[in-house]
C-alpha cells in the first residue's frame, strides 16, 4: 500500500524570478511585477494553511550596487502586491564573500525553517535556477525547479521535480506527483 502524500509543513519561495519579474539589482519598487502565476499559487498555500517564505540571494548589497533600505522597499513592495510572508531571509553577500547562506548554500533555507518551527526536511523550496535547488538539497528541504529563459539545461536535466509554473509547482507539493490541478 502506498503511504498517503504529505503535503510540506512550510514554502520558501525564491524572490526574482520566481515570484516576481527579475530586474537584475531592482532598487525600485515600482518595477516589482509578479510573475503570471504567482498570486494563484500563494493563494493555494495560504489557503491550505502552510506558511509561505522568501529565500533571496541579493548580492547588489555586497557588491555595492544596492542598499539594503532599497531591497527592504522592494520586499514590501512584493508583500503588498502578493500579501503577506511569514518569513523574509536576504543574503546580502557578494559571491566571493564565501557565506553559509548564499545560495546554493543551506543558512537561508535552515534560517526559515527555524523561524517556522518546523524542520528543514518538511520545507519545499520552489525556484528558477539551480543554486535554489541545491540550497533545498543541501537543508534537506524538498525542492521544485520552474524553469524561466535563464535557467541552464543541465538545471533543468538535474531538478528532482520540473513543473512549468509556479500553480503546477504547489499542485504537485500540495497533492503529490498527480496533482489537482486541471
Amino acid at each position: 500500500m502506498t503511504p498517503a502524500w504529505t503535503p510540506p509543513a512550510a514554502v520558501l519561495f525564491d524572490r526574482d524570478g520566481t515570484l516576481v519579474v527579475d530586474v537584475p539589482y531592482c532598487d525600485d519598487p515600482s518595477a516589482v511585477r509578479p510573475m503570471p502565476s504567482a498570486r494563484r499559487a500563494l493563494g493555494m498555500l495560504r489557503a491550505a494553511g502552510i506558511p509561505v517564505g522568501v529565500v533571496s540571494n541579493q548580492s547588489g548589497i555586497g557588491r555595492g550596487l544596492l542598499r539594503r533600505t532599497d531591497v527592504d522597499a522592494v520586499n514590501r513592495e512584493v508583500e503588498r502586491q502578493l500579501g503577506p510572508f511569514a518569513t523574509w531571509q536576504i543574503c546580502p553577500h557578494a559571491p566571493k564573500d564565501g557565506c553559509a547562506c548564499r545560495k546554493p548554500a543551506p543558512g537561508m533555507v535552515l534560517a526559515a525553517a527555524a523561524e517556522l518551527g518546523v524542520p528543514a526536511r518538511r520545507v519545499a523550496v520552489i525556484g528558477d535556477i539551480g543554486a535554489d535547488v541545491g540550497a533545498a538539497h543541501a537543508a534537506g528541504a524538498a525542492a521544485v525547479l520552474v524553469p524561466t529563459p535563464v535557467t541552464r539545461v543541465e538545471e533543468i536535466h538535474a531538478a528532482p521535480v520540473v513543473a512549468p509554473d509556479l500553480v503546477r509547482a504547489v499542485d504537485h507539493l500540495l497533492y503529490g506527483p498527480f496533482g489537482a490541478v486541471a
